[in-house]
């Protein structure tokens, strides 16, 4: 479901008429404020090891469960794109990573709690600073591995983003 078709009630006032503004938008006829939906970003981290190996997970919840996915997530306020891949790869790994480069985005588009959610995905080369031990956040992912870039399958990967940023990736299209 779209998002602007679950809110029915202006979130400012509460009148029932909160209607459709634009593909992206809903106002309210009765006090003026007008609510946008915008992409939400996301970052992506491609982390490789000593031996060239890309750091892949396994994910434990929806969407995409059981699906191999890189570490990530959603930037939060007041947060820097390049400071939430490191946090996201701290708390999903335990690993220290630093930033080498920006990649490239993509959008995504799935559901989360029955809702269309559309990430707009940051692409981050990083690198392992010390070699502190993995500790894999077990609420979120329920494996992890290194694996050698030419034996990633891109079809193992399950949210749309990624799979086709995998692929510019292998495929040099960078």
């Amino acid at each position: 479901m779209h998002p602007l078709e679950i809110f029915k009630f202006c979130p400012k006032c509460g009148s029932e008429k909160f209607v459709e503004s634009s593909a992206s938008s809903k106002k309210c006829a009765q006090c003026g404020f007008e609510f946008y939906k915008s992409p939400a970003p996301g970052v992506a981290a491609l982390v490789f090891n000593d031996a060239g190996e890309m750091l892949v997970l396994r994910r434990a919840k929806e969407p995409a469960a059981g699906s191999w996915d890189l570490p990530g997530g959603f930037v939060e306020i007041g947060e820097t794109a390049e400071e939430a891949v490191v946090r996201e790869v701290k708390e999903e790994t335990g690993l220290d990573v630093a930033v080498e480069k920006y990649l490239f985005s993509l959008p995504n588009q799935y559901i989360y709690s029955g809702m269309e959610v559309a990430p707009l995905d940051l692409f981050f080369c990083c690198r392992i600073k010390n070699d502190a031990p993995i500790c894999l956040d077990k609420s979120e992912n329920s494996a992890l591995s290194f694996v050698a870039p030419q034996d990633l399958k891109v079809e193992d990967f399950g949210l749309p983003s990624i799979r086709k940023g995998l692929s510019k990736i292998l495929h040099k299209n960078i």
